[in-house]
């Protein structure tokens, strides 16, 4: 597996360790609220987990099993997921030890975590469409005039373009809990 496989790996043991650190803190404070966040950030961290293990997303790359497509992710989606990550275990810690700047900073960086994050997914989406049409078209083209290489890299390109639409789009199905 990637390097950028093996961050996401850690990614969900911080994810989890944070969460069971935020539903130990609501079960000694008995705060409802902080237990029931701390659950749900292990539970994305247990799910982060499971799909750093997954042959269709690797790392930064999302593949195609049926036709073996690939396609780069926009950095943004994986530095943006980073952010999230960090932003939680600063806002769990803040929380634990009682820094309200601490908590305040991870609370922000989480935030701005997740605007990047979709702006990655919304520029993969955009993009994705793009290289589908333009690939369909181009095909069409190729094919009437019979330009064998042509209508490879036109296919080549649409397919990219699904992978890159797909994968945004599961990305964003998995955020909104779809």
């Amino acid at each position: 597996m990637s390097d950028n496989n093996n961050s996401s790996t850690i990614g969900s043991y911080v994810n989890q360790a944070t969460g069971a650190a935020q539903r130990a803190m609501g079960s000694i404070t008995g705060n409802s609220s902080t237990q029931a966040k701390g659950e749900v950030a292990q539970e994305q961290g247990k799910e982060q987990h499971e799909n750093s293990h997954t042959t269709a997303k690797l790392g930064p790359v999302t593949a195609d099993p049926h036709t073996g497509a690939t396609a780069t992710d926009d950095p943004n989606r994986a530095n943006g997921s980073w952010d999230q990550t960090v932003g939680s275990a600063k806002e769990s810690l803040g929380n634990m030890i009682g820094n309200e700047s601490l908590r305040r900073a991870g609370v922000e960086q989480n935030a701005a975590g997740k605007e990047q994050e979709a702006k990655g997914q919304l520029k993969d989406w955009g993009e994705g469409i793009q290289n589908r049409a333009q690939g369909a078209v181009g095909g069409v083209a190729a094919a009437v005039t019979g330009d064998r290489a042509d209508e490879k890299k036109y296919q080549d390109m649409h397919d990219e373009g699904k992978v890159r639409q797909r994968g945004a789009e599961a990305d964003m199905s998995k955020r909104q809990g779809l």
